[in-house]
């Protein structure tokens, strides 16, 4: 597990546990997730995970991993985040899927934005901001240059327990000239939750309600001129200059698109472990009945599904780690064929984790096993929300294998 390099420490304002390392905090993850099995009827019932929960997280020091130091924040890099992330995960994928999609925001606002700003957005020292891609409302410039912002935004996992909301929307900065995207981080006195979600196929207690705004005024030094998912590093990021730190200059996209390859692997587990306890506690249907565990078909069927999801996760372990070398290498190494190397590396774990679910676990179970609100049939649902995800079901699928070839062999796209 990584471990930042802070800057001096006269700039740094001490988090509530300056001692703790990330094996500790990963290890306070995995002892809460068992806990959290119980509570994934509610959790999808309430469309986010409860209070308490939340206040757990908060004192484990969860929505500190990716803040810097010098704010309050613990800094310990993707890494941890990440296995935090697949812990929790395995416990309820609604529960993780909120966490991972609140949280980990903290890396693009450490990465890109100026020193001042970031210690306005991390002044308590955590960090919950939920994002959106697609670019939606209306604007208008203030005397001061300011953003007032109206609309709805969609899919903002995270928001519940929100500080902040990191979202994008079209700006046409000169007259005449085509809408350009223009990202913004808005505090949370300026929007409002919308109670629109749990209707959903799966991912019901995601809390991925919309957003709203109406005349919301965002200072401009909260906004960048750019889409998330088209920021280019290769020249260096304020981020790490600010902070000494490499993994605040990796590659956004590439960060992301790793969230999800996490999230497949935390779903994949929380599947197999349920078929796990099936195996142990019931026998099989047809004559000679015997325990699942003494059967062969079941064995290989475990096995199969087991080794399926183990080879995602060394997978997404590795991808993480050469995400965290090539930051280390420099800024001239996080390519744009680098981020879609490691982009279609993730799409292969999600593809090996779901195979894993839909193709064993998932039939082979028992009909009794897959009701609805049994812990399988909830991650069959969720799995299957999760492939309608743009991100996956367009960007990892498809637009990502294309560009890595484009990348690698130096092919330009077409002018319009």
């Amino acid at each position: 597990m990584s471990v930042a390099t802070n800057v001096p420490e006269y700039a740094v304002v001490s988090p509530p546990e300056p001692g703790l390392t990330p094996a500790e905090i990963v290890a306070r993850a995995e002892a809460i997730a068992p806990t959290l099995v119980a509570r994934q009827a509610e959790t999808e019932q309430r469309t986010f995970y409860a209070e308490d929960t939340h206040e757990e997280f908060r004192r484990a020091g969860f929505y500190r991993i990716l803040v810097p130091r010098r704010y309050g924040g613990y800094e310990f890099g993707i890494d941890t985040f990440m296995r935090v992330t697949m812990a929790l995960t395995r416990g309820c994928p609604s529960t993780g899927w909120m966490y991972c999609l609140g949280s980990a925001h903290a890396l693009i606002v450490a990465s890109l934005f100026d020193d001042e700003t970031q210690a306005e957005l991390f002044a308590s020292g955590e960090f919950i901001c939920p994002a959106t891609v697609a670019p939606s409302g209306t604007n208008e410039r203030t005397p001061e240059g300011d953003y007032v912002l109206s609309g709805t935004w969609n899919y903002c996992s995270g928001s519940p327990y929100a500080t902040h909301f990191l979202g994008h929307t079209l700006v046409s900065h000169e007259e005449g000239q085509p809408p350009e995207p223009v990202m913004f981080v808005a505090p949370r006195s300026e929007w409002s939750r919308l109670s629109d979600w749990g209707g959903q196929l799966g991912l019901k207690g995601s809390g991925s309600h919309s957003i709203t705004m109406d005349g919301a005024r965002v200072p401009a030094r909260y906004t960048l001129n750019t889409h998330v998912s088209q920021v280019s590093v290769t020249e260096g990021t304020l981020g790490r200059e600010i902070h000494g730190n490499p993994e605040y200059g990796g590659g956004q996209l590439s960060f992301m698109v790793i969230e999800d390859a996490a999230l497949a692997v935390g779903m994949a587990r929380c599947a197999l472990d349920a078929y796990e306890e099936l195996m142990r506690t019931r026998s099989t249907l047809f004559p000679p009945q015997v325990p699942r565990a003494e059967d062969a078909d079941y064995q290989y069927w475990y096995g199969e599904a087991a080794s399926m999801i183990g080879t995602g996760e060394a997978a997404v372990l590795n991808a993480i780690q050469q995400w965290i070398d090539i930051c280390t290498e420099g800024a001239h190494a996080v390519t744009n064929e680098q981020e879609m190397r490691l982009a279609s590396i993730c799409h292969q774990v999600v593809n090996l984790c779901w195979h894993a679910v839909e193709n064993y676990l998932f039939p082979t179970a028992g009909s009794s096993a897959v009701r609805q609100g049994q812990r399988i049939e909830r991650v069959w649902r969720d799995m299957s929300m999760f492939h309608s995800h743009a991100g996956f079901a367009v960007f990892l699928s498809t637009i990502a294998k294309r560009q890595y070839a484009k990348a690698r062999f130096g092919i330009q796209d077409a002018p319009h």
